[in-house]
Parts: C-alpha cells; structure tokens; sequence
C-alpha cells in the first residue's frame, strides 16, 4: 500500500517499484515505527484530533502488532509496502478499520522516518557500548593474567624496547575507551526528537513537542523543522565512530596475527576462532583475526559512501537520504560482530612467555638503558647516543647481546663505563625503570589494571 496515491492517475511501473521500495531494509525500523506511533496517537489527544477512546483502541493494536513483529519481523518482508510507515499503517487498519487513518494526521514520513532512524541509532548505540565494555573486560582479563610476559615492543616493526604482553591489551584498552567516549558524546548530540517536525515547515497542529519528546525517551526536541527532516549527522557520526573502532581493531588483529607468526610465535590462538588448510594439514590459520581486519574496509566505504550522498544536498528531505540506512546497518551491525569476535580471539589464547623473553633479550632492546646510564654519568646524551651506537655495531659483530660484552671491550668506547652497568641492562631493570605514569613498569601496569577495573566496574 503506498501513502500517497491520490495525486496520481497510473500505477507505478513494477520496476520503479522495485527500485524505490525500502521495506526490504528499513523493516529492522518496525519497533521504532510502532513506538513511534504510539507516541503521536497521545498527542493527537491533545490538540483534539483523537479521543481517549480512539487512541486507547490504537495503541492497543499498535501494541499488538508490535510483538507480532517482535516475535517474527520476517513476516515484514512477505508485505508489498513501499516502506516500513505504510506497513504499520496498513496493517493497523486492518486491525481497526477506518480509524487507523487517522494517526498519520499532522505528521509526514519525513518526521517520521527521522525519528525512527534515531530512536534505533539510541537502541545500537546501547548495545555497542555494552560489547565495546566487554571487550575491554576481557584485555584487562588478558593483561592481570600476563602481568610478567615480557616481550619486545616495536617500531617500524624492528625491535624497540621490552614491554609486557599486560602492557600491549592495556594500549587497546585505551583506544577502546576513546571509542566509547565518542559513542557517548554521539548519543548526546542525536538525544533530540524530530517528531512533530512534518514534511519540512512543522506540524499546523498545536502539538507540545517537548512533551513527545519525552514519551519517546529523547532529551528533547529538535528547534527547526528545516534542519531536522534533512538532518543525517548522527548517521555520519555512527559511521565515523565505527571507521575509527574498525581501525583500533584492525590494529589489534594485525598485532596477534603476527605475534601468532611461526617467526614471531608469540601466542597460540584457540581452535575455536581458527582453521585449516584444505591443502596442507598442518596449518592453523588466524582467518577471525583475519576477518576482522579484512571487514574494516567495508565500515570505511559506508562512511565515505554516505558522506558523498548527503554532499551538495539542498535542504531539506531528498529521496537520496534513503542511502542513510543499509551502509549504517552494515557497518554497525560488523563493528558489532568485530568486538565480541575480538573478544573470543582473547578467550583460550596462550601466551608463549619463554619465546616472548628470548625475543625481548634480543634486538639489543637495551641500548637505550646504555645510554641513560652515561648521562647519569655526566654525558650530554647525544654523546651518549653516539657511543651506544658504536658499542652496538661492535655487538652486532660479535654476534652477541651488550651485556655479554666484556668490560674492556665497553671501555674501548667510554671509559665511564663501569661494572655498575651490567645490572641495568637486564630485562627486568629497562621495565623497572620505566615507572612514570603509563610507563610500562610492574607497578604502573598493576595501577592500569586497577584502574581500568574500577572504571569497567
């Protein structure tokens, strides 16, 4: 049934149909629709469109079909409605005759279609924050389990200096907090109701929007109508927030994937989230890490798609905003499978901490305590730094780490050098000193866990 058929003396062709009609995406909207809905038949109440009665007996329907589409919102796609708004009105008129015409009085699809954008938007929203939590539960899990697995950190992908395996989930943490901090301030931004707005100049009828706002759950309404039936921000938002949780978690499947390398072998991932070769027996293939990775691209082209749509769009509702929806439920929808995916990869895995320490002990991830020490000296640490390179090479010749370098081979380059050194070019000596805040010493992981933990809780 379509909703605007009166103005038109032919039937649309069958084709146009078919590339017009939205029920075949936007019917994940049915709940936001019927709720919707309820909210504008008490206020018809108000300005005396309805009576209590007719709105009684329209909200009980509404209700009614609100959990036949809970309990099957397949059944939606059976329909030959052009959208999920002429769905629910059809099917409400079946339910009350004559008297479901009335409900779509004052009200466009433009507002309407608004509204339930944002009230799902508010829906995702809540359950991305909830596995966004989860996910950093089960990093803060990972890091208190592997507080001293020591391993070496990178640069360039070269050796850098050893941190711990706790030290590198609680760098996730952090990204993850920011994204959660960016899905709130989202939330903030799209709080606000369009309903009541119409088509584009707001309703002829006296309708208290501030009231339906808050039937509806939302802070408060929209100030202008023109803005608000053309307004897809929080949709731009919603897609930029999942682009940048896709990249945090990309990073984070490409670091295990190649921890979990045969030359890295860092890690041994479950059976549960890998698999085999067709081919050859012996693989174990990180494909979920590999998935998640490979899905980031397709979270990045709905935000870049929906950008060039809504680009050069004069105000104020065109039909291009139909493309508002499929990259958004897409995109949501992955990044939502991407953390709890991300969080079974963390469930079951096994960090190798004898090769982590043999992996942390070369690459002469030290040199840096080297050269502190001859500051501490006297030495300018540019000097420093020259020197310490120059003991590396010489090293790097012998084949050997810098604390199996003999005394008088380390004096060939600063005499200052002393027995003294040795102790501060282990392993557990460059971590001990690292204990500024977010440092990666014992102590200050500890507190991150802590913290984190509180924050979690």
């Amino acid at each position: 049934m379509a909703l605007w058929g009166g103005r038109f003396t032919q039937a649309a062709d069958q084709r146009f149909k078919q590339f017009n009609d939205s029920l075949r995406f936007d019917y994940r909207l049915a709940e936001q629709d019927i709720i919707g809905s309820v909210a504008w038949s008490k206020a018809l109440v108000t300005v005396n469109v309805l009576t209590a009665d007719e709105q009684q007996q329209l909200e009980s329907a509404l209700n009614v079909l609100l959990e036949e589409v809970r309990a099957n919102p397949q059944q939606i796609l059976e329909s030959d409605a052009e959208d999920i708004h002429s769905y629910v009105e059809g099917r409400l008129i079946e339910k009350v005759g004559a008297l479901g015409k009335k409900l779509h009085t004052g009200r466009s699809r433009n507002d309407q279609v608004a509204t339930d954008l944002k009230l799902w938007c508010k829906a995702q929203i809540s359950e991305l924050l909830t596995a966004t939590q989860q996910l950093q539960q089960a990093l803060v899990t990972t890091a208190e389990a592997n507080k001293d697995a020591v391993m070496p950190g990178y640069t360039h992908l070269q050796r850098a200096q050893p941190v711990t395996f706790a030290h590198w989930c609680l760098a996730y943490v952090e990204m993850l907090a920011r994204d959660e901090s960016r899905l709130q301030d989202t939330l903030k931004r799209l709080d606000v109701s369009p309903l009541g707005c119409g088509a584009l100049a707001g309703t002829a009828y006296e309708i208290d929007r501030e009231q339906l706002a808050g039937w509806l759950g939302f802070a408060s309404a929209t100030r202008n109508s023109l803005d608000t039936v053309s307004d897809r921000d929080h949709v731009l938002e919603l897609l930029s927030d999942a682009s940048i949780g896709m990249v945090h978690l990309s990073r984070f499947a490409e670091d295990l994937i190649f921890f979990n390398t045969g030359e890295a072998g860092f890690v041994e991932l479950s059976d549960r989230v890998t698999s085999g070769s067709s081919l050859m027996p012996q693989k174990k293939n990180p494909d979920a890490l590999e998935l998640i990775r490979g899905k980031c691209g397709r979270v990045q082209g709905a935000l870049t798609g929906m950008m060039m749509t809504l680009k050069g769009l004069p105000l104020a509702y065109n039909k291009d905003m139909q493309e508002d929806k499929e990259g958004l439920f897409d995109a949501l929808d992955t990044w939502s499978d991407c953390l709890h995916m991300a969080a079974l990869v963390l469930d079951g895995i096994q960090v190798k901490r004898p090769r982590c320490q043999e992996a942390a002990e070369q690459g002469y991830a030290n040199a840096t305590e080297l050269a502190d020490y001859l500051v501490a000296k006297g030495l300018p640490f540019r000097e420093a730094h020259h020197i310490v390179g120059e003991v590396v090479v010489a090293a790097i010749g012998k084949g050997v780490a810098l604390e199996a370098l003999p005394l008088e081979e380390l004096q060939k380059y600063s005499e200052t050098i002393g027995e003294d050194v040795y102790p501060l070019l282990s392993l557990q000596s460059c971590l001990d000193k690292r204990n500024a805040k977010g440092g990666v010493s014992p102590h200050q992981v500890s507190l991150a866990i802590t913290d984190a933990k509180n924050r979690l809780a």
